[in-house]
């Protein structure tokens, strides 16, 4: 006779199974946990006791490690043997884990669903290329600060994870644009070009460079989250990136100076899709391409660039949060735009924009009533006394001169210091109507002196 299973005893099981955070479970836990999170331990955990403790816990679908950047290679072949329901692992910062560990993971063909390696500075291709050929289920995908990590491995995650909806390249220094798609008409441009044209000198190159362009069949309609932060790439890639994903809802291209106007109008092409973009230090880029980009893309919330008309930017009717730090041509007459237009900002970094006088500031307090956050450091007009006793207290590891011009209001101190300069514009007023010299204060009162 067949055992009949109890439906009630299983959803007792899942009911009974727990969480454990920045400790190790007890014995009687061992076959209760299922998410051991790690990130912080409230006391040292050595790369011994995890071992142990994964041998005896069957049931782990999520294991996050960083609070032990000790864990070895040992312990993640425990973990890949014994966790067969394993769904997310984080292993970012685990610094002596190598490819032996991760190629565990990939030959016991795990449920992974999403992977965190960023600075796992040991792994190389093999261990990367195997993930991207075995973990089909894979949705997140994080391999940021990775120095030993090449275009040849990115290209197999390009080929085989067609799931991936977040994928995260931060910071690889030896990634270029043989690491990504590449659009068919620059293919056909470039053969062109070889069969018409005089061949140049030969020149050393490295097998890198002999990559061929990498052509797909498919499309990542899934990846909605893309990072890329500080890689040397050029407008081509991101060209490529494009046109093979055309849905990316945030794109982070920080760092990534080789990249002028033409990637623009490449990312133009995403529409309403984009809604977070990310350009801070990309210095080659102008005013004409940040216009285009603000009537193509018109669901922008978040926008983080060196050099921007803010007058289109202003026009987005959803952003909330806008980053202005170091760009030294804004105006007040800028501050005056955004003060009219984006009344939804709520976040707003104008660091060491030192063109702006306090009134432009006054301004944009009175007129954007759901600012939560100005960062405003370094910003001349602001160093007048009185001001600085609405900032958050500055943070300890700051040289002197960044304690002097540090300047950032949140939350209440927002409603505080917009309070302090209507005051402030009373008196001057006053002080006017009365034909009197007007003499600035540090504390509320109305008084003229």
């Amino acid at each position: 006779m067949l055992l009949r299973k109890d439906p009630e005893s299983a959803k007792s099981f899942h009911e009974d199974m727990m969480k454990i955070t920045n400790r190790l479970p007890s014995e009687e836990e061992y076959r209760r946990v299922r998410h051991l999170i790690l990130e912080q331990a409230q006391e040292d955990v050595s790369d011994e006791q995890l071992a142990q403790v994964l041998a005896l816990c069957p049931h782990l679908e999520t294991v996050v490690l960083t609070g032990v950047a000790e864990t070895t290679d040992r312990t993640i072949v425990v973990l890949a043997e014994k966790a067969i329901n394993l769904l997310g692992l984080n292993l970012s910062g685990c610094t002596q884990i190598t490819d032996v560990g991760v190629l565990e993971i990939t030959n016991k063909s795990l449920p992974l669903q999403w992977l965190q390696l960023n600075g796992v500075v040991g792994l190389t291709d093999p261990s990367i290329s195997a993930i991207a050929k075995t973990c089909s289920r894979l949705i997140e995908l994080e391999v940021s600060d990775l120095p030993l990590l090449t275009p040849s491995a990115v290209r197999d995650i390009w080929s085989f994870s067609r799931k991936l909806r977040t994928f995260r390249l931060a910071n690889n220094p030896l990634l270029t644009d043989k690491a990504f798609p590449s659009p068919i008409n620059s293919v056909a441009y470039t053969e062109l070009g070889q069969n018409d044209e005089k061949p140049l000198p030969p020149r050393p190159i490295t097998w890198l460079e002999q990559l061929p362009p990498l052509i797909l069949r498919h499309t990542a309609e899934n990846l909605r989250l893309l990072d890329v932060s500080f890689c040397k790439i050029t407008d081509e890639a991101v060209e490529g990136i494009v046109s093979h994903a055309p849905r990316i809802q945030t794109f982070i291209l920080s760092g990534c100076s080789l990249l002028t106007d033409k990637a623009l109008e490449s990312i133009s092409k995403l529409h309403d899709h984009l809604d977070v973009l990310m350009l801070a230090h990309v210095s080659n880029v102008t005013d004409r391409a940040v216009v285009r980009l603000a009537r193509s893309c018109t669901n922008l919330r978040c926008v983080d660039v060196a050099y921007l008309s803010v007058f289109e930017l202003a026009a987005l009717p959803s952003l909330r949060r806008l980053s202005l730090v170091r760009v030294h041509k804004l105006t007040d007459i800028g501050i005056f735009a955004l003060a009219e237009q984006a009344t939804g900002l709520e976040r707003l970094y104008l660091s060491y924009c030192d063109h702006l006088s306090l009134d432009a500031i006054h301004l944009l307090l009175r007129k954007l009533e759901r600012l939560q956050h100005l960062t405003a450091t370094g910003i001349p007009s602001l160093s007048r006394r009185g001001v600085r006793r609405f900032s958050e207290p500055t943070p300890a590891n700051c040289d002197p001169d960044q304690q002097v011009a540090f300047c950032v209001f949140n939350g209440e101190n927002v409603v505080r210091l917009r309070r302090f300069l209507d005051k402030e514009d009373k008196r001057r007023r006053e002080a006017e109507a009365r034909n009197v010299p007007f003499i600035t204060r540090s504390d509320d009162k109305l008084d003229l002196y």
